[in-house]
């Protein structure tokens, strides 16, 4: 059961290791306390008591769900026709490794970015969110940097009319080194069973409708970081950070990697509802030639052309500095499109002007046999062309 009054240590030892007499011995002496072995209770208590109040302002009205502290986060679901629940889980990758280094708003923007990453994964399935649980776990408890996160992903629950209903924080000494965490957020939404969107409904010579990204979202660190030679010593990993990138007009590296990963929900559901969509898919780890697929049925694939849409300067800068073959960017990362919606051809300019900055990025195809991939106009082939 998970809920904010959970506070989990975790320690790992060989029994064999262990001499009774020693640890008896040394209690005896010392009084040994759970704070010197690196949990601090009181002060996870006091940092639960803050971050209660986040969680609480997340509740649509007083009654929407139980008060945190049980051992189970409690959500009224409302009387009414049957629907499904959509759930799913995240995190967001090495991302983190970037606000251990930039600190102050950047753990608030991992958990804004969690929450966002988790309403895009169910509004695919057509689901609106209903609530949401997080997972934090650090070596030694740090208040305010819990209640940053906290409050970040509050403020997300709120904007995307969610309700954090509780959670797990783990302290862990030993697992972690000093400043650093990792996070992770379970969501749950409901859709009625004819507005479910599966991509059944997907046909050949439907438009592919591309969403912006503001940046790599919560994908393709590990790649961004190897380019740029991070290493996780601060020092020089804010050195880079800190460094202009280029043509970004002004912005920073580590700011244009920090960028937020918005929620697509408020633009996308009421085409939703207007069953305008066929099929959505959200561009998170393998790309668009991974993701995309998803929405597909069988016997089709998708055409992609990539000079739709114009790439925001940090995928410029990475895949030049690091080489990138043209294949492995766009499965590593969004490429400035976070979100691809499927509708019919003949309402693809009704699907853009109701979605400012959304562009036409190609199209459902025949899948022509097996064995071929099921993106076509991103991957570089054997022979040096391109694939279309």
């Amino acid at each position: 059961m998970l809920t904010y009054e959970r506070l989990h240590t975790v320690r790992h030892a060989r029994v064999s290791e262990i001499r009774p007499d020693s640890i008896a011995n040394e209690g005896q002496r010392r009084g040994a306390t759970y704070r010197e072995a690196g949990v601090d209770i009181d002060a996870a208590t006091s940092a639960v008591d803050r971050i209660k109040a986040l969680a609480h302002a997340t509740f649509a009205a007083p009654d929407a769900a139980a008060p945190i502290g049980h051992f189970g986060g409690v959500y009224r679901i409302a009387a009414g026709p049957e629907r499904l629940l959509v759930a799913s889980a995240d995190g967001v990758g090495t991302k983190l490794m970037l606000a251990f280094v930039l600190g102050g708003e950047a753990h608030a923007r991992v958990g804004a970015d969690l929450v966002n990453h988790c309403v895009n994964d169910v509004l695919a399935c057509g689901a609106t969110p209903l609530f949401f649980l997080d997972y934090i776990a650090m070596g030694r408890l740090d208040g305010a940097v819990l209640e940053a996160v906290v409050r970040g992903m509050a403020t997300a629950c709120r904007e995307n009319g969610l309700a954090l209903i509780g959670g797990e924080t783990a302290e862990m000494p030993g697992l972690y080194r000093p400043g650093e965490y990792d996070v992770a957020g379970f969501i749950v939404g409901e859709v009625a069973p004819e507005a479910f969107v599966d991509g059944r409904a997907v046909q050949e010579g439907d438009a592919l409708i591309g969403l912006p990204a503001t940046g790599l979202h919560t994908n393709g660190y590990s790649l961004a970081r190897h380019i740029l030679g991070l290493t996780g010593d601060a020092a020089s990993d804010r050195a880079i950070l800190d460094r202009p990138l280029p043509g970004g007009g002004g912005e920073t590296i580590g700011e244009a990697l920090m960028r937020p990963h918005p929620s697509y929900f408020s633009k996308v559901m009421p085409l939703v509802q207007d069953g305008l969509v066929r099929g959505m898919a959200h561009i998170t780890g393998g790309g668009l030639i991974d993701n995309v697929p998803r929405m597909l049925p069988d016997g089709l694939a998708a055409w992609i052309d990539p000079s739709t849409w114009t790439a925001n300067p940090i995928f410029t800068y990475l895949v030049e500095a690091g080489s990138v073959p043209q294949a492995e960017r766009y499965r590593a990362l969004n490429m400035g499109i976070g979100f691809v919606l499927a509708v019919p051809a003949d309402r693809a300019r009704e699907a853009l002007e109701a979605l400012p900055g959304a562009v036409e990025i190609g199209r459902v195809v025949a899948a022509d046999g097996e064995g071929l991939p099921r993106v076509r106009g991103l991957a570089d082939t054997t022979d040096g062309t391109v694939d279309v």
